[in-house]
């Protein structure tokens, strides 16, 4: 079952009915779904489509031969061709007569086997772009080589390429749409242990509770869901257990650069070049108060839910889970989840304020939305804002949310408004997210005042 891509595939048939040369350039993390998009876009079309293995430059060659051959003759084909060059421009050949899809998966690893192959598609394309019909597709896992070795200035195929697309995990919404059975609760919980990777969606069972899910998946030695992100890990980078350790130091509490070089007992100067790998990977993610830029206050997070839940329940229950007690470990896992729920309950409401921006019912047409804290002078401890998001200098809006069984009351709501009044904005909207509600007093407060908006988590389904 396909779901979700709508609008890459809709940029993909966009370029498709251009009917002159196209190439498109896909990249993103793996298990995102990259080749469940191609395999979708193309499967209706005239298509060569190839997937680079991790080997040498004869073995890629071989399977590619193949590949083309059973295009041009529908049978297998032994013979292969003599390089790469001759191969592919026997498919820029063929594209002169007709449209077609030459889409190679996995291009990294074909193109680390052979160096000159980028400088040989950079050639066939100068030669024939004018002439074919073809629709190329580059399509690789390793953020770091595409963005290297592909798209950047420096790269022989810069300036070549008509289009990119960073694919990235679903968002809340798509994500709901694997997980038809579940409760609307269960779909926030699901969302905030195994996030919006497809890969990863397909190890739950929605007709199952989550608490049978968890058990099932991180909670099972024989699960995939058990190793994948060390595994993760081992394909991406070269020394996996300093990552492992910082990824480690930061869901054990450790968010600023200073903690997490102590915990991890490296010089922060190394820190800060793994963490920059992480962030490119799309693993963690550096945070600065909202509208502030370059700030001392920075602080890292773990950005991938899955990863996120996985480091924080798995590595200390390990020994347990070896020995199959579950129910043990789910035990101890059970407690902790509301409150692990808070920080996904907020990147849940922003895309619903998103979505809000984009249909055009927002009150405040915000440009960006962010976290921020920072101190409060009136009492000099130290504040903290969910959700801002600035229009202009004169609006804004701010939010908070509570994921918790209660109804939010009215002394959430006053916080809020003392901590809105840190800033000069003329004109503020305030957002109260709640996951069950909100009592009478916070209702009626909130009536009136009049710039209050008030969303139960129901209202967002």
């Amino acid at each position: 079952m396909f779901i979700g891509r709508e609008r890459e595939l809709a940029s993909l048939n966009q370029l498709y009915t251009s009917d002159k040369f196209e190439f498109a350039v896909i990249y993103g993390r793996r298990r995102v779904g990259k080749t469940a998009l191609i395999n979708q876009f193309i499967k209706d079309k005239k298509a060569i489509y190839f997937t680079g293995v991790e080997s040498n430059a004869k073995q890629n060659l071989e399977n590619f031969s193949k590949n083309i051959l059973e295009y041009g003759s529908g049978i297998r084909a032994e013979t292969a061709f003599l390089s790469f060059q001759a191969a592919l421009e026997y498919v820029f050949q063929l594209a002169e007569h007709e449209r077609l899809i030459l889409a190679i998966d996995e291009y990294p690893y074909v193109a680390r086997s052979s160096k000159s192959l980028a400088s040989t598609i950079q050639l066939l394309i100068d030669k024939y772009k004018d002439s074919s019909k073809m629709m190329l597709i580059l399509c690789g896992s390793s953020m770091s080589y595409m963005e290297d070795h592909v798209l950047a200035y420096k790269a022989p195929l810069y300036g070549r390429r008509t289009a990119q697309m960073k694919i990235l995990p679903f968002d809340f919404a798509d994500t709901c749409r694997y997980l038809r059975n579940c409760s609307d609760e269960d779909k926030a919980l699901i969302y905030g242990i195994v996030g919006g990777t497809p890969q990863y969606l397909l190890q739950i069972d929605d007709r199952l509770s989550v608490e049978d899910n968890i058990k099932n998946t991180f909670l099972n030695p024989a699960s995939s869901l058990f190793e994948e992100p060390e595994n993760l890990l081992k394909q991406e980078v070269r020394e996996p257990a300093l990552y492992n350790a910082i990824i480690t130091a930061i869901a054990t509490g450790a968010s600023r650069m200073a903690e997490i070089s102590t915990k991890v007992g490296e010089d922060t100067s190394v820190c800060a070049t793994y963490l920059k790998n992480l962030i490119a990977l799309g693993i963690i993610q550096k945070e600065t108060p909202y509208g502030e830029k370059a700030s001392r206050k920075s602080i890292y997070a773990i950005a991938d839910n899955m990863f996120r839940f996985w480091y924080r329940f798995v590595p200390e229950n390990s020994s347990i889970i070896a020995r199959g007690a579950a129910d043990l470990a789910y035990k101890r896992v059970e407690p902790h989840l509301s409150d692990y729920m808070g920080k996904v309950f907020e990147e849940i409401c922003r895309q619903y304020l998103w979505k809000l921006l984009l249909q055009g019912e927002a009150p405040v047409e915000f440009k960006n939305l962010g976290r921020w804290w920072g101190t409060d002078p009136s009492t000099r401890s130290q504040a903290e804002i969910d959700i801002m998001g600035e229009q202009d200098k004169d609006t804004a809006l701010f939010g908070e949310c509570k994921w918790t069984n209660e109804k939010v009351d009215g002394s959430v709501l006053e916080t809020l408004v003392k901590r809105s009044e840190l800033f000069h904005y003329k004109r503020i909207w305030l957002y109260l997210f709640a996951k069950n509600g909100f009592t009478k007093g916070c209702v009626d407060k909130a009536e009136e005042m009049g710039n209050v908006k008030l969303v139960i988590y129901s209202d967002i389904m």
